[in-house]
């Protein structure tokens, strides 16, 4: 028999879904559970839920894992049969043009990315069960490569592929589906199947036809990876008993509201009501980015695309205000340790290798001989002895004056982080993010940029659906407070 579990936000989809899992162990061997999702955090979440649960290891339950995974183990393939960045590379030098590495990311958002059109093209077409020629022809107004280049990529692709016995992570999927080396399960349950593509479709279905119960949970009105290949229409298709959790226990009253404004715009959706929880929550409208007060508690800012996010990095850093953008190493986390390391010397703490290390990274050879340290070690002299060096300062020069090489930027950025009380030896209280780039995630403050780009908007007038699912998503990340900030342009925005 099979289940559809629809998950409107906040509802408890996984907690529900391992419910099921319960009553399963306790007549079912493990290893006739299959647990599958669209991405390896997902999958690990609930299989490390259900070890703690229900007191399993990780080997007891081998089939919590994400689709790729199960055909990479059930092909029997090793890492050096998958093509990877030295063979795009190589390909690319043999063809004289840049092919950078396609990148699976399996584990966060469990799609591709790469800035080669040919790779993107093909890949898509892979996905969703078509011709290369025919996504090329869907996407020829999006990139610049001609079409007799196109195939000659492409030709010279599936070249390499064949000369040096290789496969790439979508191939995977073709052969399994090929090969029919599905285990024979007594429950499957594939979880997030709103983002799978119509080739994963015919996966999960090639190994739920061996089943006899079959969970396919998601929500449609979260489906935000139409452009990267997920096919909704497929999730929307699905026929069987429909399991509808209608409670949710994430977003407040006045979010709901708005949520329901939204989703109520999509046109192919699955019709379905969900309460909020009990709290009220809050619903502020701002004009400009700069008009929140951020000075406390716990963030989440997401805006459209990327490139938005510069301009709120710059007045967040010069309001001195401790954040982290998603898609950035955070750099200035290493100063602020050596920082720590400086203070703790001034205070008469010992310090090891690494930390004089980092410390003299910051301060230019002058400073640190002249000024600064100096070792002591009663074995060894003024040699670094491993487990036994000791250091006292000869100076009581403050972190920013000793610090002579560390960028002043960075210096004056830290001081005004600690004088607003910052904890810099925490995690970032703010995170900044694309919509897509957050999924999964919530926080009890959620910012939410409704300026679109050029594009953005163009894709808003031709599929309106996808930037409705996508908004509603971003609204609903919000545990307590939502902030909508205006588009700039009137006419260039999502209205909410």
């Amino acid at each position: 028999m099979k289940t559809i579990v629809l998950g409107p936000p906040g509802t408890g989809k996984t907690t529900t879904l391992l419910n099921e899992v319960d009553k399963y162990l306790k007549q079912t061997d493990p290893n006739r559970i299959g647990y599958f999702s669209f991405t390896q955090k997902a999958a690990y979440e609930a299989r490390d839920r259900a070890m703690s649960r229900f007191n399993y290891t990780e080997k007891d339950l081998p089939y919590f894992r994400t689709l790729h995974s199960l055909a990479f183990q059930r092909l029997g393939l090793k890492k050096e049969n998958v093509m990877q960045s030295r063979h795009y590379e190589d390909l690319g030098r043999k063809l004289k043009i840049k092919l950078d590495y396609h990148e699976y990311d399996n584990n966060e958002s469990g799609l591709f990315s790469t800035n080669s059109d040919a790779l993107r093209i093909i890949q898509l077409a892979k996905l969703k069960g078509i011709k290369p020629e025919e996504q090329y022809n869907l996407q020829q107004h999006t990139q610049d490569i001609t079409e007799t280049e196109f195939r000659r990529i492409h030709n010279e692709l599936n070249r390499y592929k064949k000369e040096f016995n290789l496969i790439d992570f979508t191939d995977m999927i073709t052969e399994f589906i090929k090969s029919d080396k599905s285990p024979n399960f007594d429950v499957v349950f594939i979880d997030e199947a709103q983002d799978l593509s119509r080739t994963q479709w015919n996966m999960a279905k090639s190994i739920w036809d061996k089943t006899k119960d079959t969970y396919i949970a998601g929500d449609d009105d979260q489906a935000i990876f139409r452009w990267a290949g997920a096919d909704v229409d497929s999730f929307i298709a699905q026929t069987g008993r429909v399991m509808k959790l209608a409670q949710s226990y994430r977003i407040p009253q006045v979010v709901h509201d708005i949520a329901m404004n939204i989703v109520g715009r999509i046109k192919n959706r699955l019709p379905k009501e969900w309460r909020p929880k009990m709290q009220k929550g809050l619903l502020s409208y701002h004009q400009e980015f700069k008009d929140i007060n951020m000075r406390e508690g716990n963030w989440l800012v997401l805006a459209r695309t990327r490139f938005m996010l510069e301009d709120l990095e710059k007045q967040l850093h010069s309001q001195g205000l401790y954040f982290e953008n998603k898609f950035k190493t955070n750099k200035e986390q290493d100063l602020y340790t050596a920082i720590n390391d400086w203070e703790n010397l001034r205070k008469g703490v010992d310090i090891n290798h690494e930390q004089i290390s980092r410390i003299a990274s910051y301060m230019s050879q002058n400073n640190f001989e002249k000024n600064s340290l100096k070792y002591l070690d009663k074995d060894a002299g003024y040699q670094m002895s491993g487990l036994k060096e000791r250091m006292w300062l000869k100076t009581d020069k403050v972190w920013y004056e000793a610090f002579d090489d560390a960028p002043q930027k960075k210096i004056r950025y830290i001081r005004r982080m600690r004088e607003n009380g910052e904890k810099l030896n925490s995690s970032p209280r703010i995170t900044l993010s694309t919509i897509h780039g957050v999924k999964g995630g919530e926080q009890d403050n959620v910012v939410l940029l409704t300026d679109l780009s050029r594009s953005t908007q163009r894709n808003y007038e031709q599929n309106p659906d996808d930037e409705n699912r996508l908004f509603y998503v971003g609204a609903t990340r919000t545990k307590n407070h939502l902030h909508i900030v205006e588009p700039k342009d009137i006419y260039k925005g999502y209205k909410i």
